[in-house]
C-alpha cells in the first residue's frame, strides 16, 4: 500500500487513510472524540489526536503490525509517525456513548477511502459525556458547535440524557444551543 506524504495532508485526510487501511487489514474502527468535532465544524474545533474506538478485540494483536506497515511506531500507548503532528489512539471496544452503545456509525467517502466515525448526534453524545460526569466545559462548547453545523436529533440526545442521568446539565445545553441559535439567525 502506498504511504501518502502524511506531511501535506489534514486531519480528515489522515483519518480516512488510516481507517481504510485498517479496513483492509480486517480491523473495524470507528473514529471518536475531538477528531469527529474537528470534522464536522470544518475545523472551527482543531485536533491533533484521532481516537478511534475498536469494534472488536478480535485483530488488537494484528493492530501494532498493520499501524507500523504505514509507519507508525507506538510510543507511550499512542501510534506516532514523524511526518505528521497528529498522532492516533485507540480505545477499547464497543464503541458507546456513556452507558449505551452507538446507534449509528457514520461514513464519509474521501479521495476513494472510506472513514467510519460516529454519527453527527452520536458525536454530540460523547462530548456531552465529558460534560456531563468530568464538568469539562470545552467539551460543552465541542457538542455545541458540532450541533449548530450538523443536523442533530436533539430529542434523541435528550433521551439519552435522562438515561445518564443529567436532565439539568442537558438543559445547559439545550438553552445555549437555542440562544447560539437565534444568534444565528440575527
Amino acid at each position: 500500500m502506498s504511504v501518502p506524504k502524511l506531511k501535506e495532508i489534514s486531519l480528515a485526510q489522515l483519518a480516512a487513510f488510516v481507517s481504510d487501511h485498517l479496513n483492509r487489514n480486517g480491523i473495524e474502527a470507528v473514529l471518536t472524540g475531538g477528531a469527529c468535532v474537528s470534522l464536522y465544524t470544518r475545523n472551527a474545533y482543531a485536533s491533533f489526536d484521532l481516537d478511534f474506538v475498536l469494534v472488536s478485540f478480535e485483530k488488537k494483536r494484528l493492530l501494532k503490525k498493520v499501524m507500523e506497515d504505514i509507519g507508525f511506531r507506538l510510543e507511550s500507548g499512542c501510534f506516532r509517525h514523524r511526518e505528521t503532528p497528529f498522532f492516533i489512539e485507540f480505545l477499547p471496544p464497543p464503541p458507546s456513548v456513556g452507558e449505551e452503545p452507538v446507534k449509528e456509525i457514520s461514513t464519509i467517502e474521501m479521495h476513494g477511502k472510506t472513514l467510519k466515525l460516529l454519527s453527527p448526534t452520536d458525536c454530540v453524545k460523547d462530548r456531552l459525556a465529558a460534560f456531563y460526569h468530568w464538568n469539562d466545559r470545552p467539551s460543552l462548547d465541542q457538542a455545541l458547535l458540532v450541533a449548530l453545523n450538523q443536523k442533530c436529533d436533539v430529542d434523541e440526545i435528550g433521551r439519552w440524557s435522562s438515561a445518564e442521568n443529567m436532565k439539568e446539565k442537558f438543559e445547559t445545553f439545550r438553552s445555549r444551543l437555542r440562544k447560539s441559535r437565534s444568534q444565528k439567525q440575527d
